[in-house]
């Protein structure tokens, strides 16, 4: 059996420099290598935001316009839309009658979630349940390789849980293990290294950022607090700038030899800002002109997106049949 890859992301918002990084670029090496499927996650991004009707709604076609810009391709990647496939959630109430709430409470990834969005006593059950819906989506789509972070380590064992769980009941194999895929780049800092990203705070660069707005992001870069003066030695670990050219500087041996400049004095914060934002300029401005074009035609990118789906819908609703005959529920 061929590997076969499920990923994508939650549409609460255009996507950004760390997804670049940390996902989208992956992606794109990916889809030459294996069946691969983006879920566009909007049922999972009402968890947090059920009572903002259009939160969702209103991003997915500029996910969408980021996925085309950055060179995923749709004849390659099967890219859908999560609420328009009943399998998902069908799926889900089955393996919700299969979990504890008690485990649930146990899973790390959700207690750290739960405590940074601090609900306080009001936490969605939708939320909770996230790891359900989650499996529902891998096993779905039979992936059995998901790339992740080590964070989320402990969601991808509760899908395996639930996937032996519902092949001792069925007396053989309906539904197949995943694995992950780690990545072994670390989570870009935002531009203020501080706070998570966030197109809010204004502490992150958008895929569609125009010169401008990369040159001020770039200035206001967090660097060393003691590097006061030019010939001052400077620290690198914890500076965002270095952090920045690390991740996408296309020649290392040179970030090194600047590392080693810093280091040892002579080096200004202004050039290595200078370096680095005409690294990004150059990254981000094929993106963003072929952005321009795909968003200006929303019709095209929905066109890509339910065809995407209606191939996903045959896959999906093939398991859930294969987990309703488990039942007895086929009549």
């Amino acid at each position: 059996m061929q590997d076969s890859i499920l990923t994508g992301d939650r549409p609460t918002g255009a996507l950004h420099l760390g997804h670049f990084i940390g996902s989208l670029k992956q992606r794109v090496a990916l889809q030459e290598q294996y069946p691969q499927t983006v879920l566009i996650a909007d049922m999972q991004a009402l968890t947090d935001n059920g009572t903002d009707l259009k939160k969702a709604s209103q991003n997915i076609v500029e996910v969408m316009a980021d996925y085309l810009a950055v060179g995923i391709d749709p004849t390659k990647t099967t890219i859908c839309q999560q609420s328009a496939l009943p399998a998902l959630a069908e799926l889900t109430m089955f393996y919700a009658n299969l979990v504890s709430v008690s485990r649930l409470e146990r899973n790390p990834t959700v207690k750290a979630e739960i405590a940074s969005k601090q609900f306080g006593d009001s936490i969605p059950a939708g939320f909770l349940t996230y790891p359900i819906s989650q499996a529902a989506d891998i096993t779905a789509f039979k992936a059995t390789l998901v790339p992740v972070g080590d964070d989320q380590l402990p969601m991808l064992e509760q899908t395996n849980e639930i996937v032996r769980k519902v092949n001792r009941l069925a007396n053989k194999q309906i539904l197949v293990e995943c694995k992950p895929l780690l990545s072994n780049i670390s989570r870009l800092p935002s531009v203020d290294g501080k706070n998570k990203m966030s197109k809010s705070l204004g502490n992150t660069i958008m895929l569609g950022s125009d010169e401008d707005s990369i040159r001020k992001a770039v200035k206001s870069m967090y660097t060393d607090p003691n590097h006061l003066r030019v010939a001052d030695p400077g620290q690198v670990e914890g500076n965002v700038v270095f952090t920045y050219l690390d991740a996408f500087y296309p020649d290392q041996s040179y970030v090194n030899e600047l590392k080693e400049h810093y280091k040892a004095g002579g080096l200004g914060d202004t050039k290595i800002k200078g370096i680095l934002e005409e690294c990004l300029q150059e990254l981000i401005r094929p993106i963003r002109e072929e952005r321009q074009k795909l968003i200006a035609d929303p019709q095209y990118l929905i066109s890509v997106l339910k065809a995407g789906t209606e191939k996903a819908r045959k896959v999906t609703d093939e398991v859930a049949v294969a987990v309703k005959n488990m039942y007895g529920l086929m009549l």
